[in-house]
């Protein structure tokens, strides 16, 4: 079987497998081209209302084959940056998608896949789950944004131990961090996640695509500028359908339905 990124739908829950039998779930270009086209194409399917980013037979993702980049070392230096910039696409598309994205970690997300982990919006990982970014182990540098990632959730210091030194990082202590929200038993991860976009399904989707949106610019907006998001984001969000099922359902003590 060959690396591939599969796709599967569970009710309004759509899921991104990584999948490379034998080898840990190691990623491969392939995949990013489909990740990004899949994840365009759920970004206007309004019956999609969230995504988890998950990994094959109980392992995340164990970043990028070494292998394949001693091969690329006899190519034109060209050949890895398209591929970073195709991985980047990826990255990005998690970012910009409106939907929720929940990665769900069993095993262990390394490299490139603990950047494609960190680029979701929330993390549920096994209580015995390892996140590690060892690229210093065979002498490269991170990419994937995990670098972006880590500084901006992390106190300098941290961040500069946890990319310096490579060492695995246990998922309970990356939760005190506050860059895992759930610990769950071992081989549960998924379910977990299936279960919490079950929840985030029958929120107002347009609310959670703002505030998704607010989140994702607040560290690079002044407070003004964000005051200006903030209130641009609250009266659309007011004249929308969304906001008039929402308030009903509030006052008439009911649960609200959302289209």
């Amino acid at each position: 079987m060959s690396a591939e990124l599969q796709a599967s739908r569970r009710d309004a829950t759509l899921i991104l497998t990584i999948s490379n039998p034998g080898a840990k779930n190691a990623l491969h270009p392939d995949m990013y081209a489909a990740a990004i086209e899949t994840l365009s194409t759920a970004e206007r399917d309004d019956s999609i209302r969230a995504v988890i980013l998950t990994g094959a037979d109980g392992f995340f993702c164990a970043g990028g084959n070494l292998n394949r980049l001693l091969e690329n070392r006899a190519k034109d230096k060209s050949e890895q940056a398209n591929s970073i910039d195709n991985l980047h696409g990826w990255i990005e598309a998690i970012r910009d998608c409106p939907k929720p994205v929940i990665a769900a970690v069993d095993g262990a997300a390394a490299g490139a896949g603990f950047s494609l982990a960190l680029a979701c919006d929330m993390i549920v990982a096994g209580a015995s789950a390892k996140f590690v970014m060892a690229y210093v182990k065979v002498g490269l540098t991170p990419d994937g944004g995990g670098s972006w990632f880590l500084a901006q959730a992390l106190p300098r210091q941290l961040a500069t131990e946890v990319l310096i030194e490579g060492k695995p990082v246990l998922a309970p202590r990356l939760h005190e961090l506050g860059l895992v929200n759930k610990i769950v038993a071992d081989g549960t991860a998924l379910d977990n996640a299936l279960a919490w976009a079950d929840e985030l399904a029958g929120l107002s989707p347009n609310a959670v695509e703002r505030i998704k949106s607010l989140v994702r610019d607040a560290r690079s907006n002044s407070l003004a500028q964000h005051f200006e998001a903030e209130k641009h984001s609250f009266v659309e969000s007011l004249h929308h359908r969304d906001a008039q099922e929402g308030i009903n359902a509030f006052l008439e003590k009911r649960k609200p339905h959302y289209k």
